[in-house]
Parts: structure tokens; C-alpha cells; sequence
């Protein structure tokens, strides 16, 4: 019998299964299909990691350690994961996305640069902000590249001794006197004496105790001119307008913009996946990009990509145990994808009963009771 069962082997399954097999253990994963894959919610190319976060300064001292881990991914394989670029956080002053990430910089004594418009414009001239409006400057910010991530963590994973169930989809688990069994669609069962449960959207189904939604999300894609590359364009997210909209540089000749959060968000259910973008769904976006970041609106369109974004009512993650057997990763937020690594290593402590060195209370499953 396996010591640790793995449920989801996408973005947060596939580094629990790595650091599990790497310190030894016996761990089994499962997926439905072959991460990676465009039914959860790393598709699309780039996510953008950063260090000055205005979701809370909380988050920082498990920045600092994803870091450190992806830097470790890069030199064991000799694959290129995080392309710095810096990052702007704009907005006006007191906007969450600028007043966040200056908390979250002092706090924590992070590098950082405040710019006024004047300042934006002369060194990022691609930016048109507003006479009232900021940028918190992250020098460490920049993009992942999820596929080519998930990939090579598996592949570590396979080589550590890790067995890799591809086309299993689980149904539901329970707890037995000797540990966990996990029932799957074809009849079968596996059982082990832990489980880690990262199941993206399918989390409503297999955790049901939780307050979670799954909602549907569009990135856009753009082919502009000369100005947009990683060297001279950083990542940035901008609240304006009433939305939050993001962007990365130009990678394989696009660079991306869309919404965080769309003026009118779609629940989705897993199983039937996120619908492809539709015609002239990008329209909003360039519309909103037109005064801002011009060079970008007037550019060629060259598609859209859809994902699954599954969201808990705080937008903060589900990382614990709920169980002293069944440990959860869930609920990450279209915010997630920089802290693989990290979570990976808290899930492999949590299912060893070692203790993650990281307060861990803003992620407990039980604040939802």
C-alpha cells in the first residue's frame, strides 16, 4: 500500500507528487486526464510572479521560498521556468492593487519603486496612466511558463519514483481504520495511508464542505510592434475603470492582456470545461486598453485562451487538512500558479506531519465553518 495518494496532478498535485517521491515516500498520483492540459487553470503560456503582493503581506514568506524552489526546478533541469521583467502595480493611491502591494513591500522591507504618472510614462512609455494615478514598482516580478512547468515537474516527479496514473478520474474518497480509500470511475480502488486532494475544478465535487465556485476565464492575446518585450515591458496588473486587468510581455510574439475578473463573471462546471473564447470577446479588453496602454489596443488580435479559475469567497486559498488522514489544496483564485513549488513542500509536510514553517491560518479549510 502506497504511503501517500496524490488526487490532481496539475499545477499544486504535480509538485506535491515530486517533493513526496524525492524525500523517498511511495506516492501514487491521479489524474482524469495528461497535465498539462486546457481544463484547469494553468492554460495559456505565461502567469506572472511577483514579490510586492496586494493580495496580502501574508503571502510574502511563501514568495520568498517559491523563489528559491523554482530557481532549484531551473538548475536540476536545466529548463527555463521564470523570465524576469519587473512588474507594475497601477492604480490610484488608495486603490487595493497599489495600497496592497506598498503594504506588503514595507512590511516585509521588499525592493521596491513608487513612480507617479511623470515617472511611469518617462521609463515605461508604453503606459498612459492618469494624472492621479501610481505604480508600485516590483524589480523581482516577471512570468512563468505553466505548461513547460507542469511538464518538468512531472517528469521529476516519474524520475523520483513516483507512479503516475494519466485517464483516472476519481469519484470520492473515505477514510478506513488502516488510512484512505479512493473509488475511481472505472470501479477500482486505491488506498494508502494519506491523501492529498488538489483537484482545480473539480474541487466543488470532491469537497463539497467548502464554499467554492468555478468560474470561466478568457485571456487575449496580441501581436503589437517593436516595445512590448520581456527587456522593455514589464508584467503589470492595473485596477481603472472598476476592473483589475493584467498583462505579461511578449512571449512566442504575443503579449497577453485581460481581465482578472470579467464585468460579467460565468460559473462553469468542470466536467463540461470552460467554452472556447467567442467572436469579438477581446472587444472590452481592447476597449479598456485603448486609453492606457495604446500601442497594445491598436494591435493585431491573435486569440484567446479559456481556463477554469476556482475561487473561494475570499479569494485567499484552501491549503490544510481536513482530516487527520485528507490534506486539501484548493480555491487558488487566478492567483496561484507562482506558489506551485511552495505548496507543494507544505502539502508533503502536511502529509507527513512535519510542520510547514509558514503561518498557515489565512489558508485553513475550517475558516469557512
Amino acid at each position: 500500500m502506497p504511503e501517500v495518494i496524490v488526487l490532481g496532478l496539475g499545477s499544486m498535485g504535480s509538485a506535491a507528487a515530486y517533493t513526496l517521491a524525492a524525500r523517498g515516500l511511495d506516492v501514487v498520483g491521479v489524474d482524469r486526464f495528461t497535465p498539462p492540459h486546457e481544463r484547469g487553470a494553468h492554460a495559456g503560456g505565461t502567469r506572472i510572479i511577483r514579490m510586492t503582493y496586494a493580495e496580502g503581506a501574508a503571502y510574502v514568506p511563501l514568495l520568498r521560498r517559491t523563489y528559491q524552489l523554482w530557481a532549484e526546478l531551473e538548475r536540476a533541469t536545466g529548463v527555463r521556468l521564470v523570465t524576469p521583467t519587473g512588474g507594475l502595480n497601477l492604480g490610484r493611491p488608495d486603490s487595493p492593487t497599489v495600497s496592497g502591494a506598498l503594504t506588503s513591500a514595507r512590511e516585509h522591507g521588499l525592493a521596491y519603486e513608487l513612480l507617479d504618472a511623470d515617472a511611469i510614462r518617462r521609463r515605461f512609455p508604453q503606459f498612459h496612466p492618469a494624472e492621479d494615478e501610481v505604480a508600485v514598482l516590483d524589480t523581482a516580478a516577471g512570468f512563468l511558463t505553466p505548461e513547460i512547468a507542469i511538464s518538468t515537474i512531472l517528469g521529476l516527479a516519474e524520475r523520483a519514483g513516483a507512479t503516475l496514473r494519466f485517464g483516472t478520474a476519481a469519484v470520492s474518497y473515505s477514510e478506513t481504520l488502516a488510512g484512505v480509500s479512493v473509488s475511481l470511475a472505472d470501479g477500482s480502488r486505491l488506498e494508502a495511508e494519506r491523501l492529498i486532494v488538489a483537484p482545480g475544478g473539480w474541487a466543488p465535487g470532491l469537497l463539497g464542505a467548502l464554499p467554492l465556485r468555478v468560474e470561466r476565464r478568457v485571456q487575449h492575446f496580441w501581436r503589437p510592434g517593436p516595445g512590448f518585450a520581456p527587456a522593455e515591458f514589464p508584467a503589470w496588473i492595473w485596477e481603472a475603470g472598476g476592473l483589475t486587468a493584467y498583462g505579461v510581455p511578449a512571449y512566442e510574439g504575443q503579449v497577453k492582456a485581460a481581465f482578472h475578473a470579467p464585468p460579467r463573471p460565468e460559473t462553469v462546471d468542470a466536467d463540461a470545461g470552460a467554452e472556447p473564447p467567442r467572436p469579438d470577446e477581446e472587444l472590452p479588453v481592447r476597449d479598456w486598453l485603448r486609453p492606457r496602454l495604446p500601442g497594445l489596443a491598436d494591435a493585431p488580435y491573435a486569440g484567446g485562451k479559456q481556463c477554469l479559475y476556482t475561487l473561494t469567497p475570499d479569494e485567499n486559498f484552501v491549503i490544510g487538512p481536513v482530516s487527520d488522514r485528507v490534506t486539501v489544496a484548493a480555491g487558488f483564485s487566478g492567483h496561484g500558479f507562482k506558489f506551485v513549488p511552495v505548496v507543494g513542500e507544505i502539502l508533503a509536510d502536511l502529509a507527513t506531519d512535519a510542520v510547514p514553517p509558514f503561518d498557515l491560518a489565512l489558508f485553513s479549510p475550517s475558516r469557512f465553518r
